[in-house]
């Protein structure tokens, strides 16, 4: 974060196949080594198997999924008077997004035993429909934040 002017944010460039910005966003998360072909290839390969196994539009499935996913309030740290509390937080709109392609992310490459396509498509067909890693992590972290809004006065 640079001291004196903002960061400029830059747009991403809409996927070649869908035409989406936030699937373009989420390739790029799952790139690795800047292997970008590599990661299409993977997230298109789950975005087939969803459209398989479903039978609905994947890129439906995927926004829907992305909403079930997204978290509305978190919780930071504050020291107050030699204190750590945990303060309730809103989320921006960017960071949502951020943390739920993260999560999403994180929760396929933790399944084992499958190729990476296909770990990922078991995701997302998980929290298109409500259930799964993602989503219990999604509860847990409002869960948290619900727990300790009694130190929402520490905001700021």
């Amino acid at each position: 974060m640079p001291r004196r002017a903002r960061a400029i944010k830059r747009t991403t460039i809409p996927d070649a196949k869908y035409h989406s910005r936030d699937l373009a966003r989420f390739i790029n998360k799952v790139m690795t080594r800047g292997k970008k072909s590599t990661a299409e290839h993977l997230v298109y390969d789950a975005l087939d198997v969803v459209e398989r196994e479903l039978k609905k539009n994947p890129l439906d499935v995927f926004e829907q999924a992305m909403k079930n996913v997204t978290p509305v309030v978190e919780v930071k740290p504050r020291r107050v008077g030699g204190a750590t509390y945990q303060v309730p937080v809103d989320i921006g709109s960017d960071r949502r997004v951020a943390l739920a392609m993260r999560w999403l992310l994180a929760s396929a490459r933790a399944r084992k035993g499958k190729p990476m396509s296909e770990r990922l498509a078991a995701e997302l067909i998980d929290a298109f429909r409500g259930q799964g890693i993602t989503i219990k992590k999604r509860e847990d972290t409002h869960r948290m934040a619900e727990a300790n809004k009694a130190f929402v006065h520490y905001r700021w």
